[in-house]
C-alpha cells in the first residue's frame, strides 16, 4: 500500500492539466464528501470537503503539494432504454422516475434525449419492454441525474 495524499482543492474538467495519477470510480463512488480514495497506481487521497459534491468524469483534485489527480467515471453494467419516438422516451422517463431510479439522459439535443441509461435491473428491465421500450445490456461510463434534493435536501427551497 501506498502513502495517502491529502486533497485541497476540487478542479472542474476542462481545466488544462497534467495529472499525476487518476481514480478510476463508478457514480455512487464520485459522490463524495469526506473519504480515502485509492488511485490506480497504489497510493491514496484523503477527501474532506465541506459540502458533499459530484465528481465527474475528467475533473481533477488538487493535492497539497499542487499535484492533480485525474477523475475517470467507470464503466458500468447498465440498461440503454430506447423509445419509439421522443413522446414515448418522456414516458419511459417518467416511468424510471416514478421509481425513484437513477438515470441519465444521453445525447440531448433541443432538450430532448434519445436514450437513457439505467443500472441494470431486471424487474425494471421486464417493465420497461412491457412499455414498448427497446432494453439493451451495455456497459459504459454513468453519471446519473441528481435528485431534486440530491444538494441541499430541500433546506434551501423551504427558505425561499
Amino acid at each position: 500500500m501506498g502513502e495517502v495524499f491529502r486533497v485541497v482543492a476540487h478542479v472542474p474538467r476542462g481545466t488544462p492539466r497534467q495529472v499525476w495519477d487518476i481514480a478510476v470510480l463508478s457514480h455512487d463512488e464520485r459522490r463524495v464528501r469526506r473519504r480515502v480514495i485509492p488511485l490506480v497506481h497504489g497510493d491514496e487521497v484523503a477527501i474532506d470537503f465541506p459540502k458533499t459534491l459530484t465528481l465527474e468524469h475528467d475533473d481533477m483534485l488538487r493535492l497539497e503539494d499542487g499535484r492533480l489527480v485525474g477523475i475517470v467515471a467507470a464503466e458500468e453494467y447498465l440498461y440503454e432504454v430506447r423509445g419509439r419516438d421522443a413522446k414515448h422516451l418522456m414516458q419511459l422517463a417518467w416511468h424510471i422516475g416514478n421509481r425513484h431510479t437513477k438515470a441519465q439522459i444521453v445525447n440531448e439535443w433541443d432538450g430532448i434525449g434519445d436514450r437513457i441509461l439505467i443500472l441494470r435491473d431486471h424487474v425494471l428491465r421486464d417493465m420497461l419492454i412491457g412499455l414498448g421500450a427497446t432494453v439493451t445490456e451495455i456497459s459504459e461510463p454513468f453519471s446519473p441525474m441528481d435528485g431534486a434534493y440530491a444538494h441541499d435536501h430541500g433546506h434551501a427551497l423551504l427558505n425561499r
